[in-house]
């Protein structure tokens, strides 16, 4: 199932054919996977680096860059102009002009202002660059999404009867709080509904259904929906609900009687890290499902990360859905 879904998401990505920036280019994963989005047209690869030393590993491996765009920062007729943005965005922090152009060099930053300016449509790093990096040099180059405030993670779960759902955030907030909470739940049905193509019910999700239990933690949960309905008054959301008034339509309909989201619920916000990370990775071993992702979000573009440790296939699956999250 998790293979249907993401040949579907590539040829829907095929359609755009979108350019992405790859920043972590002297890598023979990104090399491979650039080959495959070309030759396959899901989209229009982009390597950022040192052009001698990629070149010099496509012969070392014996893989045919042809028709491949290569973009040297430090060669670049953008390079000025871009050392120009980050110091504007950066200046009252203290950088220097001379701090921002020696930053803009590296290609994780430069591949940022490819995005920022339009010169590409997302941008992906990580199989080298650790995700610290990354989300810094996302947040400095195009920054959060306009009334968003937190780059947070989704996983797209695919389970073995072909559902998917939402998981998030489950790699980078330990503890949101609730405005947090809200934004991360607004992100991600955003998400979910350009990726899947399905409407987005979110379920904001505790160990409290509906003032089941006193805590808190469950105050959090309670607060953060009401912030949701408030700055997303569209968007199909309920909480606090427990997992299985959530996912399960006869128990839904018992502790939330009318609820639009109880029951069936495709995007589940878990309170915290703990919570979501435990969450997914249970899902993935006990019930056999498939965890895609994790894709990095609330950014005003898609600068997404990638796992050091991921293979060809995950690197053109992320360049797939990142598409169509642009």
């Amino acid at each position: 199932m998790s293979q249907s879904f993401t040949n579907s998401m590539r040829e829907k990505a095929s359609k755009l054919s979108l350019k992405v920036a790859f920043a972590d280019s002297e890598d023979i994963r990104t090399l491979k996977s650039a080959i495959i989005l070309k030759e396959q047209g899901i989209a229009k690869p982009i390597l950022v680096g040192n052009e001698a030393k990629i070149k010099e590993l496509a012969e070392k491996e014996n893989v045919s860059l042809k028709e491949i765009e290569i973009v040297e920062p430090e060669k670049s007729e953008h390079l000025e102009k871009f050392a120009n943005m980050l110091y504007e965005k950066r200046k009252s922090k203290g950088m220097t002009e001379s701090e921002a152009l020696a930053i803009v060099k590296t290609p994780l930053y430069f591949a940022g202002f490819m995005l920022e300016t339009d010169l590409v449509k997302v941008a992906i790093a990580g199989n080298v660059s650790a995700t610290g990096d990354v989300i810094r040099a996302s947040i400095f180059t195009v920054g959060v999404a306009a009334g968003i405030s937190i780059v947070s993670s989704y996983f797209i779960m695919v389970l073995q009867d072909g559902r998917k759902i939402c998981f998030a955030d489950c790699a980078v907030n330990p503890d949101p709080t609730e405005e947090q909470l809200a934004d991360i739940a607004i992100s991600s049905a955003r998400n979910f509904a350009s990726v899947t193509g399905e409407e987005a019910r979110v379920a904001m999700l505790s160990f409290s259904t509906k003032g089941s239990a006193n805590h808190p933690d469950v105050d959090k949960v309670v607060a953060a929906t009401k912030i949701v309905q408030e700055k997303a008054p569209d968007l199909l959301v309920d909480g606090e609900m427990q997992a299985d008034a959530a996912l399960v339509a006869s128990i839904g309909e018992r502790k939330c009687k009318g609820s639009p989201v109880a029951g069936k619920a495709n995007v589940l916000i878990f309170p915290d890290l703990n919570s979501a990370n435990i969450g997914y990775k249970l899902t993935e071993r006990l019930a056999g499902a498939e965890a895609v992702g994790p894709f990095v979000q609330g950014l005003k573009k898609p600068y997404c990360d990638l796992s050091r440790g991921c293979s060809v296939d995950d690197m053109v699956n992320v360049a797939a859905i990142c598409s169509l999250m642009a």
